[in-house]
């Protein structure tokens, strides 16, 4: 799938990693509202396998991300500095934590029909936050943003595509999101991925640029991204004929990501 990087500065960008400090002995406060799509930081159903983002208060001493030292066997913590975040039973893998916020995996195998609701705890060093209920559905469709207007997607070659880089016309990108569920084969969770994976759904897979509906066969790969457990990537080719900065959906079936976000592509050179 190619070499990235930059990958990891990028999606912390795209999961808005706030600040924080100071340690509180209370138990950590937050609520199902606060609990939204780390790739569109949007509420409402998540699915499994999904990076989330959760946001309250008192969710831990200080702030974290998880690093290669925190890896054991391939696997990602479901404990950082006394910080565990509870699915349905199940202990969620880790990507960040902080007293204001915790980045934290859906597991791959929470949910078995859908939609549904599950439940999710916090806990901090034994004192334990309220049980919330959050609604589950096989796919949350979202696209990781470099900001508010702008998706992250690259060139064939793994740099950004940016206003000052902008994809063309007729070119091969790959765009990064989360929320697109379960693979086939399954993934070896709790392991990160060793390599592609395509998801389940992918016949009913589909992009939507400038509201038009891209041709499947234009579609290479939609599946995980090796090495990043919840972080998948959308290999497609640009139509010819797309117009300047297009708007970029993508779906399965009716389940689509938020609207409003863009791709940089430049205009068509005249003939």
């Amino acid at each position: 799938m190619g070499a990235v990087r930059w990958l990891p500065a990028a999606l912390a960008l795209g999961l808005g990693l706030w600040a924080g400090g100071g340690e509180s002995r209370e138990a950590p406060s937050y609520s199902a509202a606060g609990i939204v799509n780390a790739a569109s930081n949007v509420a409402g159903p998540l699915a499994p396998y999904a990076i989330v983002s959760l946001y309250g208060a008192g969710l831990a001493y200080s702030r974290r991300a998880v690093s290669e030292k925190d890896l054991r066997a391939n696997v990602l913590p479901t404990e950082l500095d006394g910080v565990r975040v509870v699915v349905e039973g199940s202990a969620a893998p880790l990507y960040y934590v902080s007293p204001e916020q915790i980045n934290f995996l859906i597991p791959y195998n929470t949910g078995a029909k859908f939609p549904t609701e599950v439940s999710l705890t916090v806990w901090l060093d034994g004192r334990r936050g309220p049980s919330v209920r959050l609604p589950l559905q096989e796919a949350a469709p979202a696209l990781f943003q470099l900001d508010r207007e702008t998706v992250i997607a690259t060139h064939a070659d793994w740099t950004l595509v940016t206003k000052g880089a902008p994809a063309r016309p007729g070119e091969d990108i790959v765009l990064f999101a989360t929320g697109l569920g379960r693979t086939q084969p399954a993934v070896a969770y709790p392991e990160l991925p060793r390599g592609p994976i395509r998801i389940a759904n992918w016949q009913r897979f589909r992009v939507l640029v400038d509201g038009k509906q891209l041709d499947p066969g234009s579609i290479a790969y939609v599946g995980v991204t090796p090495g990043f457990a919840g972080l998948y990537q959308v290999n497609l080719r640009l139509p010819e004929d797309v117009g300047p900065n297009p708007e970029i959906r993508i779906g399965i079936g009716d389940l689509l990501s938020p609207a409003g976000l863009r791709l940089p592509v430049a205009p068509k050179a005249p003939n």
